[in-house]
């Protein structure tokens, strides 16, 4: 096992973007096999060449009941609103915030051995091949954040509420008591922030990170 350290958020390796890898030698599958040592040592779901240290086009991953890595990837959504979701990076530690991800992508590569790969990912894993890829590209997942997701929410100022009439019969329900309860969570029905582990689950919602990859992708990468 070959677990080298992890480079941090303010080194200049994780926005130099990455060099296509030319050469699919002995030194490229050293470098695929210290990935997926240092990911799987740090219980990650995925982890780029450049946080390594290696400003080339690699990455592994770990997620969502999916394993690999792809050398010179290319993506392509699948679809065209991204949502929000929780993540965190490795090179981040102990922060995570709501990022905007598209659902389902198409990436494109090679594998160690020069032969070519083509994963579909969706929900989960379609969020790890694009924190991954943006690795590469000198992105990390806080540069995508918008104002909403970058921090607390400011409180918007108290309104004075304006005088309602009152009813017309004592039992009739307040218009906008009615539509507070029709926009309330039904608890019955599941949280969709809750998703699918595979064949691990948690207590609680946790963030899909590299730094968890039994959630596939919310946390740190």
């Amino acid at each position: 096992m070959s677990v080298r350290p992890i480079r941090l958020l303010g080194d200049p390796v994780l926005r130099g973007g990455s060099a296509e890898v030319g050469d699919f030698d002995s030194g490229l599958r050293a470098l695929v096999r210290d990935l997926w040592d240092t990911m799987e040592s740090h219980g990650g779901a995925g982890l780029a060449a450049p946080q390594l240290g290696e400003p080339v086009r690699v990455f592994a991953y770990h997620c969502a009941g999916h394993a690999g890595h792809l050398v010179n990837p290319s993506l392509r959504p699948l679809d065209e609103q991204p949502y929000e979701g929780p993540e965190g990076c490795l090179s981040v530690p102990e922060v995570d915030r709501l990022c905007p991800r598209y659902r389902t992508v198409l990436v494109r590569g090679w594998n160690m051995h020069g032969e070519p790969v083509e994963v579909v990912g969706s929900d989960l894993l379609a969020r790890c091949l694009q924190h991954e890829t943006d690795h590469l590209d000198g992105v990390v997942f806080l540069d995508r954040l918008d104002e909403r997701s970058a921090g607390p929410p400011h409180p918007e100022p108290a309104q004075p509420e304006p005088a309602q009439p009152e009813p017309a019969h004592p039992e009739q329900a307040h218009p906008e008591q009615a539509r507070s309860r029709a926009t309330q969570h039904d608890p019955a029905q599941p949280n969709p922030a809750q998703q699918d582990r595979g064949d691990r689950s948690f207590d609680r919602v946790r963030p899909v990170t590299e730094q968890d990859p039994y959630s596939s992708f919310g946390g740190s990468h």
